[in-house]
């Protein structure tokens, strides 16, 4: 694992190198997501710049509770999203239980009911597929700590789009599975531990 100076001029490297302004960011987690993402969040200014959408597997027959936990601990907008709704900048969605969520090219959320795909639905892959396809190199994917391989295929089309891929260290996930996966599919722009990626993710406001 990387220590903190490293892991920096990692982060540097990478944004130097990157040409096009982040728009988006799509992460996605699940075994052990929720802790996760409550180390990585909070702590984004309130005009945060890009759209922020996280996608958990939750199970199906129960509404998920995630928006409501991380808007009493976040500084920016936190909402569900809705179906035909406009990703906004500085807005924190989550997926909800039972359906798929995909990004349309106008940048309008899309709802639908097709079969699981690896065992889950909401598909961080589905999800990750189409906003690399609305995107292209404005997109930045992160892929956390997770117990099955979704994520993988949709962080290889973000590489491919042109955006930047960000994979949690494995030896610091709860569950190294979903990351160690992804990195063997094509490996990312940077594997770093959650206290670096959130680094990144304050830094990409500035960048």
């Amino acid at each position: 694992m990387l220590d903190a100076a490293t892991a920096l001029a990692a982060i540097d490297a990478v944004l130097a190198s990157h040409r096009t302004r982040i728009k988006a960011v799509i992460i996605g987690a699940s075994a052990g997501g929720v802790g996760a993402l409550l180390k990585l969040l909070p702590g984004l200014p309130r005009q945060y710049a890009p759209a922020v959408v996280a996608v958990l597997h939750v199970p199906e027959n129960r509404q998920s509770q995630l928006a409501d936990v991380f808007a009493q601990r976040m500084a920016l907008p936190v909402r569900e999203a809705a179906d035909k709704e406009t990703l906004t900048s500085g807005t924190l969605y989550f997926a909800g239980s039972g359906y798929h969520l995909s990004v349309e090219s106008d940048y309008c959320f899309s709802l639908s009911c097709e079969a699981p795909r690896n065992f889950a639905r909401p598909s961080i892959d589905i999800l990750m597929e189409s906003a690399a396809d609305a995107y292209g190199p404005a997109l930045m994917g992160i892929l956390l700590t997770g117990a099955n391989h979704d994520g993988a295929a949709g962080m290889a089309a973000i590489g491919r789009a042109g955006g930047l891929t960000v994979v949690q260290d494995p030896q610091d996930a709860e569950v190294a599975t979903m990351p160690q996966e992804a990195i063997r599919v094509r490996h990312p722009d940077l594997v770093l531990p959650l206290d670096a990626i959130h680094t990144l993710l304050l830094k990409l406001e500035k960048n």
